[in-house]
């Protein structure tokens, strides 16, 4: 036994059971040093809409109301802002068409909430007695949010308190200086929803909203305000709301089914091929592992498509695998030594590999570049999957089973395929 290629075999597999460990489970220091958890790798992994739940919608703009040829993308843009202030994680915004915009939320609680917010013009003006705009707060408010405040009775209620720009600032000193002792309207979207009377000019550029109901709705109203106004009216088209009971079963299955997959795979590797199918396993795992790890990094959403295409290209791996190692054996059956035929093995079955993989890679990103939505997820998830199947394959199986026939243990040329 060469124990210094052993040693590195068994560090290397160490690792990889610790790299697996961190990516499923975590490692909770906390009950060792007293503090800090590594959490699951996979718990930073976003999901789609199919496997969380949540709101899809498709809103229209009217754009004959503008001549503004951004509107829809600066209506994109502030949309974005509304949905990130609820604390949504991973929302997908995008352009469909010339005038409409595609919202899919995954994961959130209050759906009916979304859809109030994302839709909502909330173009918010201060008007005069004769009921003239005095100003928008859209172009002037530096700082919007809801607050608790006594009213003249001495009841704390909910307001939003404004914070105006300089601009703004003169403007609404003006306005008060102008209708002092009068009603000025504040209006949200055309409807009324505070009246207040002027008692006082204020010049130091902060105002109060009332009668807005409850802090969470002062809440939501700050949001649009400090968010902006949307600058063209948008028309839900579609609306879909999507429970997660079936995303999470569907999840579910997924995993059970790729799980079961994986360990049919390794029976019949480990059968066929002996100790090269052994080797091909560890590969796959690595494989597993640096899928895992990409998908993390990159912040992909992961959809059932996209769980489809990751399980697609472990069968492109195995298959990979398969063809070296028939390589393999034609030639130890022609006599020659396991390392000399685990190297022309490797190279003989490099090109078929190699373009077999090329051409589903082109495939891959047609669809992306082309397709749109869960096709796009299916493409990315499938294009990694291959870039990562070829690295395992070629460099990571053909460098482990090198190391593995040098520790002379089960190097026999029969455990590697020859014929006994």
């Amino acid at each position: 036994m060469n124990v210094k290629n052993t040693v590195k075999l068994t560090v290397i597999l160490l690792i990889l059971i610790l790299v697996l460990a961190v990516i499923f489970f975590g490692i909770p220091l906390s009950k060792i040093v007293g503090y800090y958890d590594i959490p699951p790798v996979i718990d930073s992994i976003n999901y789609g809409l199919d496997l969380t739940g949540g709101v899809y919608v498709v809103l229209e703009a009217d754009t004959s109301t503008t001549t503004d040829s951004d509107a829809v993308d600066r209506s994109i843009a502030t949309i974005r802002e509304r949905i990130d202030a609820l604390g949504v994680k991973e929302p997908t915004i995008t352009k469909q068409g010339a005038n409409r915009i595609r919202i899919s939320i995954p994961d959130i609680a209050d759906q009916e909430q979304a859809l109030e917010i994302i839709g909502k013009t909330a173009q918010l003006e201060f008007l005069a007695p004769d009921k003239k705009t005095v100003l928008f707060t859209g172009d002037v408010v530096s700082d919007a949010k809801g607050v608790y405040q006594q009213n003249s009775s001495g009841v704390k209620e909910a307001v939003v308190s404004l914070t105006f720009s300089s601009e703004g600032k003169k403007l609404f000193a003006d306005a008060t200086q102008k209708y002092y002792g009068q009603i000025i309207y504040i209006t949200l979207d055309g409807k009324v929803i505070s009246d207040p009377k002027v008692n006082a000019v204020i010049t130091d550029g902060q105002a109060v909203i009332e009668g807005v109901g409850t802090l969470q709705e002062a809440s939501n109203l700050a949001m649009l305000i400090k968010g902006g106004a949307l600058p063209v009216k948008l028309t839900p088209v579609e609306i879909r709301t999507i429970g997660p009971t079936l995303g999470q079963n569907s999840l579910s299955t997924s995993v059970t089914a790729a799980g079961i997959g994986v360990i049919l795979i390794f029976i019949f590797m480990i059968i066929m091929y002996k100790v090269p199918g052994f080797i091909s396993c560890i590969g796959l795992l690595f494989y597993i592992a640096i899928t895992l790890l990409i998908l993390s990094a990159l912040q992909v959403t992961l959809t059932l498509p996209g769980i489809a295409g990751i399980i697609l290209s472990i069968g492109m791996a195995v298959d990979a695998n398969v063809i070296i190692f028939e390589r393999l054996r034609e030639e130890l059956w022609l006599g020659k030594s396991v390392l000399l035929s685990v190297k022309v093995g490797f190279n003989r079955a490099m090109s078929t590999i190699v373009d077999s993989n090329i051409t589903t890679l082109i495939a891959g990103l047609a669809l992306f570049v082309i397709g749109t939505g869960t096709v796009k997820g299916f493409a990315l998830t499938l294009m990694i999957g291959i870039l990562v199947s070829m690295f395992t394959a070629i460099v990571i199986t053909k460098k482990l089973l090198l190391i593995m026939y040098s520790t002379n243990i089960l190097s026999a040329p029969k455990n590697y395929g020859a014929k006994g």
